[in-house]
């Protein structure tokens, strides 16, 4: 098996551990929590390849999906699909899959930050979503509880994203992965 496609391999599980990982950092706020699984997803989203920034969420969801304790808070199980943050776990593969088409070891901070800021808007439309219809939400009341308090932190978050991943990208140009 050539390192390619054991990294190929690697890095899904290692994007899944992550985004556990900085999932248990939470902060409550209301319906929905304030977590740094978008910084994660971020981070994953700016530095992989699309398939494996998709796969690493994908199997975070698996494994949160099948019990796991890996979500905001140490929920786990199917059930969380069709909660209040069901909209957002969608959001969170799309986010990963259109971020990391758009990013690239050449990208620009512009670049990055913009595909980044795109994949978080995508994550909050569809977070919003969700509780509509989900949480029997009017469109409103979804919007104020799902996407309002969570634009500035997200923004916060792209920003971090942004300023890690250039160096990142650096230190690992060795890689013909991240080349």
């Amino acid at each position: 098996m050539s390192k390619q496609a054991t990294l190929s391999l690697i890095l899904p599980a290692f994007g899944a551990a992550l985004i556990a990982i900085l999932s248990q950092i939470t902060i409550p706020v209301g319906t929905v929590p304030f977590t740094l699984q978008t910084l994660a997803i971020s981070i994953i989203a700016t530095l992989f390849k699309s398939r494996e920034a998709t796969l690493s969420v994908l199997l975070y969801l698996l494994l949160g999906g099948i019990g796991l304790p890996v979500f905001a808070g140490g929920s786990a199980g199917f059930s969380a699909f069709v909660g209040p943050t069901g909209g957002y776990f969608w959001g969170f593969v799309l986010f990963a899959f259109i971020t990391s088409s758009l990013t690239s070891p050449k990208s620009s901070l512009l670049t990055i930050f913009l595909a980044n800021t795109l994949g978080v808007a995508i994550t909050l439309v569809c977070g919003v979503i969700g509780l509509h219809f989900l949480s029997n939400m009017d469109w409103q009341a979804a919007f104020l509880a799902g996407a309002l308090p969570f634009i500035l932190s997200g923004l916060a978050k792209v920003v971090v994203a942004t300023l890690l991943t250039k160096p990142i990208f650096q230190s690992l140009k060795r890689y013909s992965y991240f080349k």
